[in-house]
């Protein structure tokens, strides 16, 4: 009878091998977690922040509703020029502040004198105001010349690629396009004006101190005893255009307003948005939204979603 055999061992190498390799197993599933779990946050974050702007966009909704709902209930020659108001919607709150674009300076309507005097009341001197000016409306003035006429030519010996729109401004921004205003003029003057009150005045009562300071004639006195009247809700609108002289003036509203809506989330988060409308007197909307801004976002060109 053979005898019994016992079975030998593996080699120390061999066992050392796996290991070695049960181990990578380990390493490479743990790696997989760690990639499943950081897609799984990151997909919750954002799936949370589309979430918010969702939430906030159907507030900043409600409040351009309330806006129209507001000044359309109003006949137009009583409708108010600017007012503020808050309102509980779903599980939070709009802060809404409006405004008529009358307020602001017309690129398409405005004259030269008021183009002018905007600048010179933002630093730019009287001289190279008024050049400026020249700029802004050539740039819109309609032309039959082609390349015969000299503002595209002056264009095309700056080196430029396009020309002078020869039409009305479809949005402030454009003025970066304009050759020979200095970027620092621009700058200054885009929170002053607008394209769409389609005004040659702007609104006494509503006006920034820096448009009634662009007004003809008008001296720092004359300023600040125009800004002191309107303060008070008991003085005839009318007396501010006698102190302003009239020239540039007006106390009609543009159908054009600039809403700033403030959405304050359930959770206290906040975001806020700028948005322009214009308000319809017949079909089935009460207004049409011409720009939209998201501040929240950090976003600086106009969302422009519709034309006049």
């Amino acid at each position: 009878m053979e005898a019994a055999h016992d079975t030998a061992p593996p080699p120390r190498a061999q066992r050392g091998f796996i290991v070695i390799a049960v181990l990578w197993i380990l390493a490479s599933l743990a790696a997989l977690v760690l990639i499943y779990l950081t897609y799984v946050t990151n997909t919750a974050v954002i799936v949370a922040g589309s979430a918010d702007r969702v939430q906030a966009e159907a507030m900043v909704t409600a409040g351009l509703e309330l806006t129209a709902l507001q000044l359309s209930g109003a006949n137009e020659n009583e409708r108010p020029t600017s007012g503020t108001f808050n309102a509980r919607v779903g599980p939070g709150r709009v802060f809404v502040t409006f405004r008529s674009e009358a307020a602001r300076v017309d690129l398409n309507g405005a004259p030269k004198s008021l183009l002018a005097g905007l600048m010179i009341g933002l630093g730019v001197g009287a001289d190279n105001a008024a050049s400026y000016a020249d700029r802004i409306l050539a740039w819109r003035a309609p032309t039959e010349l082609g390349d015969n006429d000299p503002e595209t030519a002056f264009y095309k010996a700056a080196g430029l690629a396009y020309a002078p729109r020869h039409a009305p401004f479809p949005v402030p921004e454009e003025l970066w396009l304009v050759n020979g205003i200095p970027a620092t003029v621009i700058e200054r003057m885009l929170p002053f004006v607008t394209v769409f009150s389609n005004l040659a005045q702007v609104n006494v009562r509503d006006a920034a101190p820096q448009v009634l300071a662009a007004l003809p004639n008008m001296t720092p006195q004359t300023l600040q005893a125009v800004l002191a009247q309107r303060a008070d809700p008991t003085v005839d609108p009318r007396v501010l255009i006698g102190m302003t002289g009239g020239e540039g003036t007006t106390l009609a509203a543009s159908k054009a307003y600039r809403v700033s809506v403030e959405a304050e989330l359930g959770d206290g988060r906040r975001r806020g948005s700028e948005v322009v409308i214009l308000l319809l007197e017949s079909g089935d909307e009460p207004y049409r939204v011409l720009s939209w801004r998201n501040n929240s976002d950090g976003s600086t060109a106009p969302q422009r979603t519709s034309s006049r």
